[in-house]
């Protein structure tokens, strides 16, 4: 073993000698310097997101007015209509029976008072004669009373058959009101939605046939928390804790699909209710996007993004910040070239790249970017390059 050892190490100075006399230089080992970068303030655009759900701003539910036998229904899904046009039809039969005896009994009515007229006619005609002949007292008083009774009786009774006319006429509109309740057509402009129901069906003003979707406007609706309302209102953006200030000052807001395409047209927050949630600390928002390509539908889930624009804020990397259970600490270059570790408050700005930060620095800092988890406490991270003047062997 002795032998074998005493011949490695003449090896190897055999080895150095043989390097030493070719002027083979050695590798030097080389300290780089962390990526670092200089604190500064800049604007930004934060984009706020919200879950939302799309409506039409004119959905109406179709339900029939009357009940009765569903004979014909003359839409399909997902059908665009304008307004009048016809989508389900009830039977009419019962509904147009009730029109024709309607107007049979306004005939009636009528008859009736074209005769009342003619007897207050005949009895006013007499009850003249009569006053006449009492006049030239050639009848007596008790027959002028009579015939003024008479009259009077006529005159009630015109009045009750205009009355039995007025009655029939309003029973006539009536059936012819429930007659066109038969034929069931679309109040808005828009495309029909789920028919639950087939031909045949006994409908009752109950039954919901379908929804026509008014989606020439969308109204994308969601909940803004409490502290989002709180940050616009001590941002200085508005300056009252007003609905309409509020919605005028917030930015035009952009609808990202489920599949993450963003909506190429932009919308406005139209509505915020003035009562906060709690069981959620949030307010209920819409806001309404034109739809004129008819891509957007009622029922259709996506994201709300209101851009939120940030000025005079420290922005720093993502890759700058280790996470420490739960505290967000930050290599802070000294004046000796050493990282010290600094607590700081941060702000994500949902791009996945960088950070705001709140507290902890100061513009004019030098922080680790890249690298920064594995830097340690009190470690050199920053080292001069070797001067190019400086000769070699």
């Amino acid at each position: 073993m002795s032998i074998s050892r005493s011949n490695k190490l003449a090896c190897m100075l055999v080895v150095a000698m043989t390097l030493a006399s070719c002027n083979l230089d050695i590798p030097k080992e080389v300290q780089s310097s962390f990526e670092t970068m200089t604190i500064e303030k800049s604007d930004i655009v934060l984009p706020i997101k919200f879950s939302a759900k799309m409506k039409g701003k004119a959905d109406v539910t179709i339900t029939p007015q009357v009940s009765g036998q569903l004979t014909k229904i003359c839409v399909t899904e997902g059908q665009r209509v304008g307004v009048g046009t016809v989508l389900f039809v009830i039977d009419q039969r019962n509904a147009q029976h009730e029109v024709e005896a309607a107007q049979a009994n306004l005939q009636a009515a009528q008859a009736n008072l074209q005769a009342a007229i003619a007897s207050e006619n005949s009895a006013s005609l007499e009850y003249q004669s009569n006053k006449n002949l009492f006049d030239k007292k050639i009848v007596s008083t008790y027959m002028l009373e009579n015939s003024l009774n008479t009259y009077k009786q006529a005159q009630a009774a015109v009045s009750q058959a205009r009355a039995a006319v007025t009655q029939a006429q309003a029973s006539l509109n009536r059936a012819k009101v429930n007659l066109g309740f038969c034929t069931i057509t679309s109040p808005v402009v828009g495309v029909i939605g789920e028919i639950p129901v087939f031909a045949g069906d006994q409908v009752s003003p109950g039954t919901q046939l379908t929804i026509v979707s008014g989606n020439t406007t969308m109204d994308a609706e969601f909940s803004i928390t409490e502290s989002f309302l709180v940050n616009q209102l001590s941002s200085g953006t508005v300056k009252e804790a007003d609905k309409s200030r509020v919605m005028a000052a917030l930015p035009d807001v952009q609808f990202v699909l489920k599949n993450g395409v963003q909506y190429p047209y932009g919308g406005r927050v139209t509505s915020l209710t003035g009562v906060v949630n709690a069981a959620t600390g949030s307010l209920a928002c819409k806001a309404s996007f034109p739809n004129p390509d008819g891509h957007l539908f009622s029922g259709m889930q996506g994201t709300v993004v209101i851009p939120i624009q940030k000025k005079d804020v420290m922005v720093i990397p993502i890759n700058a910040v280790v996470r420490l259970q739960d505290k967000s600490l930050v290599y802070k270059v000294m004046p000796d070239s050493t990282a010290k570790s600094v607590e700081v408050t941060i702000t994500n700005t949902d791009s996945g790249k960088d950070v705001i930060i709140n507290s902890g620095l100061n513009t004019g800092d030098v922080i680790v970017t890249t690298g920064a988890n594995n830097v340690q406490e009190g470690q050199k991270v920053l080292f001069p390059k070797e001067e190019e003047s400086e000769k070699k062997d």
